[in-house]
């Protein structure tokens, strides 16, 4: 390739007679593989936040259902202590109210036994 030649192929965007001088080329940036992988990275990073947070508020759920859970445990045994107290409570006054009860006639002791 000779030097006119060349300098003549460099020229070839010039704008020729009647044309506009000015010329608009589409130009398409695109991203290096630097800023791809910092971006892949950051994006990665993003992601794995979000799961942290989610395991973050499922593992305090599970603490407040624990407590709720061990509150309901001792909420039952005490209703169960209340139930066998109020039935015994009960048995007392149906036994001392029974018609059987007041047909008994209380024995006091005559005499002591000595040996």
């Amino acid at each position: 390739m000779t030097y006119s030649s060349s300098i003549a192929s460099s020229r070839r965007n010039y704008a020729k007679r009647g044309q506009n001088s000015v010329s608009y080329t589409a130009t398409t940036r695109t991203l290096g593989p630097i800023s791809n992988t910092i971006i892949l990275i950051v994006l990665a990073c993003l992601i794995g936040l979000l799961y942290l947070t989610q395991v973050t508020k499922t593992n305090s759920y599970g603490y407040t259902i624990n407590d709720l859970q061990q509150q309901q445990t001792e909420l039952q045994d005490q209703k169960a202590n209340l139930e066998i107290t109020a039935a015994r409570l009960q048995s007392l006054e149906r036994v001392a109210g029974s018609p059987v009860a007041k047909g008994l006639i209380s024995v006091t002791p005559s005499a002591i036994v000595s040996e």
